[in-house]
């Protein structure tokens, strides 16, 4: 029987393949609906010069393609990133995190000159904050870090036995009512342990993929 839920993360995925070009150097993000993308990539049969990868999973299924994994460092900008996200509203402001890879997918957000964001209707809402929002701190500031975070209204949560990519630790923080993404975004880079908080309002998405039942809606700069 088929997943009505699998089957709307493929339906976005398919739609983020229109944006692909040839001999380009796609940043590739993390998630299941990634991961979906990512599988039809080896269908779609575009020939990519290389791809930066937010998470070790993600690039170890893009390796199984065969397709190169380049450096950041080694190009000036991204043509197109394609994520996921674990909330998103239809200003394009985001909540990520939930796969662990934050930092690394902010980092590729910035350097691309288009993102597409990926995501399934039951991800959409109003007003951010109904998903607890990931913070990666440095370990030894964990603490420190959720106390201020506490002080801003959020219950801040650590996710244990969690290590991201870049060896440090993460703080999912509940109840927080995000009223104004960028000025939330602002306030907890500005603690002193944070590495980066999941909201992505500073760098948005350019654009969002929104599957239903039936189709897919764009929201965003097509």
């Amino acid at each position: 029987m088929t997943d009505p839920a699998l089957e709307k993360k493929r339906r976005a995925a398919r739609a983020a393949l229109d944006y692909l070009q040839s001999d380009m150097v796609l940043g590739v993000g993390t998630g299941s609906t990634v991961n979906a993308f990512i599988d039809l990539l080896g269908e779609h049969g575009v020939r990519l010069a290389g791809a930066v990868s937010s998470s070790e999973a993600s690039s170890a299924r893009l390796r199984a393609l065969g397709i190169p994994l380049i450096d950041l460092n080694a190009i000036d900008e991204l043509a197109l990133y394609v994520d996921g996200a674990d909330e998103a509203t239809r200003e394009r402001t985001l909540i990520k995190g939930g796969g662990a890879a934050l930092t690394r997918e902010k980092i590729a957000a910035a350097a691309a000159r288009r993102f597409v964001c990926i995501i399934d209707d039951s991800k959409l809402v109003p007003r951010l904050g109904r998903f607890p929002l990931p913070v990666e701190v440095i370990p030894m500031a964990r603490e420190l870090v959720a106390r201020r975070l506490a002080a801003l209204g959020g219950r801040p949560v650590w996710r244990r036995n969690i290590v991201t990519d870049n060896g440090n630790h993460l703080l999912d923080v509940h109840d927080l009512d995000i009223v104004d993404p960028l000025g939330m975004e602002q306030r907890i880079n500005q603690i002193t342990g944070v590495v980066a908080v999941g909201l992505f309002a500073a760098r948005p998405a350019d654009v969002l993929l929104i599957a239903g039942a039936q189709d897919v809606e764009t929201v965003g700069a097509d």
